[in-house]
């Protein structure tokens, strides 16, 4: 980590003391910040503590593999699927319109409209739409057909083609690869049949609604070969990375303890999403919504808040506890747990959703001598973050990284003693982007860029974390040599089963547990 600098006084740093401390700790972006910018005292308690460390990022924004242009349809273009479309480089004309103009304002949306407009041109395009909203359709076939990316200006391009159905949609010969961005009802019947016609899929989490589908979608993604991604973007951010780097240098210790959480306190964030005005059983083909559903009366709310029903949603264990899991799974490695239990109830939003809004989940890893804990609740913002308890040091885990020495360490107890160390302040923050404005304007939206699953940090620069993925899956496609992207299908099997356990351990009121070597849940 370089000399520890001499000087033990307890003078504030200048700012030429702290450009050349930043130089000398080979972190990239803010690592180090939070110790630097106090005294030399926590700068040095910085080095000896991590000594012989080093944090390992991506590095910079990965090039794009040359290739033919893939032509991608899109099923389902509600917000998710608006979102994707954006992140390939598509946006709507009257949206590019509103971020410029507030651009011009604000400092927040000038950040997110330059972010847009600087993205790579990922060699692209959205040749079909199918969604059973013709208010969804038609906008997505306008936002498709406007290359209005990379500062060209909204020239109109290749109008896609709307299908009614997603099996005519796989079965067009101008596409490629397909994005699933349906009710988690539809991921898997529709990536089985894009799988079946041998396109390439980028799939929405959660990965299946029922068990019986997890296999089966995993054995047909393998029987064809095709490139599977799934949409954890989350695989992306920079503040996972280093963790993972550090966890493997043993930083931490034994590791005995996880805590991830999902605190909320906004009707959108507890799935309570507005109505559209034209909606009505005029526009929306209903029985098709439906589809493996069970079936019931034509409802505007199980439309649009379908999130809130188990007929067509996988309630907080699909929808966010996979997000935390699949970070930690990146860090750690964990794969399937041996046993869950759950808990929880709709004890706030009596609105008729049959999903709990609160929840706690225990999954033990007997193997690994450690427990991951779950804990949510819908009717309250108090922050809580993913927490990676060791022996000897603990992590506090977002879009930032905090490192705290414990002050019952074994391996820095000398240190301690010494006040080299000095417990309950951090040894190691990395802050990225912090001269940097996310331009985000809803508690939903704050609660996704605190965890990364935003925007993430590369070489300094601020890049949404899904264009990265889909950059992932995209140059995996044009590689044709088995490439495999980082939330394959063998990382999105270990996601679902593992959140299934969860929800079925919920239903049943009771521990399960998971068969290694017939890979079953019993």
């Amino acid at each position: 980590m370089g000399k520890q600098h001499k000087d033990q006084s307890k003078h504030k740093l200048s700012r030429r003391d702290v450009l050349k401390g930043l130089v000398a700790v080979p972190f990239l972006g803010a690592l180090g910040w939070g110790v630097i910018r106090q005294k030399f005292h926590y700068q040095n308690l910085n080095r000896n503590l991590l000594e012989n460390v080093n944090v390992h990022f991506p590095a910079g924004i990965p090039g794009l593999v040359p290739g033919k242009k893939i032509r991608i349809g899109i099923v389902g273009f509600g917000s998710r699927g608006n979102y994707l479309a954006k992140a390939l480089g598509f946006a709507h004309p009257d949206a590019v319109d509103q971020w410029k103009e507030l651009a011009a304002k604000d400092d927040a949306w000038k950040a997110h409209y330059n972010n847009f407009m600087d993205q790579d041109d990922l060699n692209a395009e959205i040749t079909a739409v199918c969604d059973v909203f013709d208010v969804h359709a038609q906008r997505g076939i306008e936002t498709a057909a406007n290359i209005h990316r990379n500062g060209r200006g909204g020239n109109m391009g290749k109008v896609p083609v709307r299908y009614r159905t997603y099996k005519e949609l796989v079965a067009a010969p101008d596409v490629d690869a397909v994005i699933v961005a349906t009710p988690d009802h539809w991921h898997v019947p529709v990536a089985l049949e894009a799988a079946r016609k041998g396109k390439h899929i980028y799939c929405e989490k959660p990965l299946s609604w029922t068990v019986p589908e997890t296999y089966a979608i995993r054995e047909r993604v393998k029987d064809k070969g095709i490139v599977f991604q799934l949409g954890h973007q989350n695989r992306q951010t920079d503040s996972h990375h280093a963790a993972r780097s550090l966890i493997s240098q043993n930083v931490l210790g034994k590791i005995s303890l996880i805590e991830v959480c999902t605190n909320r306190n906004d009707p959108k964030g507890a799935w309570v999403y507005d109505i559209h005005p034209e909606a009505g059983p005029h526009n929306i083909d209903w029985e098709q919504f439906i589809g493996p559903a069970p079936w019931h009366a034509f409802s505007l709310e199980r439309f649009f808040r379908w999130r809130c029903w188990w007929d067509y949603s996988t309630g907080l264990s699909g929808d966010l506890f996979t997000h935390e899991y699949d970070a930690v799974n990146q860090i750690l490695e964990l794969g399937i747990p041996h046993s869950a239990i759950a808990s929880g109830g709709i004890y706030y939003y009596k609105d008729g959703r049959t999903v709990p809004d609160v929840l706690n989940m225990a999954f033990e890893y007997p193997e690994r001598d450690l427990t991951l804990l779950y804990s949510a609740t819908l009717s309250s913002d108090n922050d809580r973050g993913k927490t990676i308890m060791g022996h000897d040091a603990y992590m506090k885990l977002g879009n930032t990284l905090v490192v705290d020495v414990d002050p019952r360490s074994t391996r820095y107890r000398e240190n301690i003693e010494k006040g080299v160390i000095e417990p309950g302040k951090p040894v190691l923050t990395y802050v990225p982007g912090q001269d940097q404005v996310d331009a985000v304007t809803s508690a939903t939206e704050q609660y996704f860029a605190g965890r990364g699953l935003l925007y993430t940090y590369r070489g300094g620069k601020q890049v949404d974390a899904t264009h990265l993925h889909l950059k992932e899956w995209l140059n995996c496609i044009r590689r044709d040599d088995g490439c495999r992207p980082s939330c394959n299908i063998d990382m999105a099997f270990e996601e679902a089963m593992t959140a299934h356990m969860g929800t079925i351990a919920y239903h049943e009121n009771r521990k399960v547990f998971w068969d290694k070597d017939n890979e079953r849940i019993v």
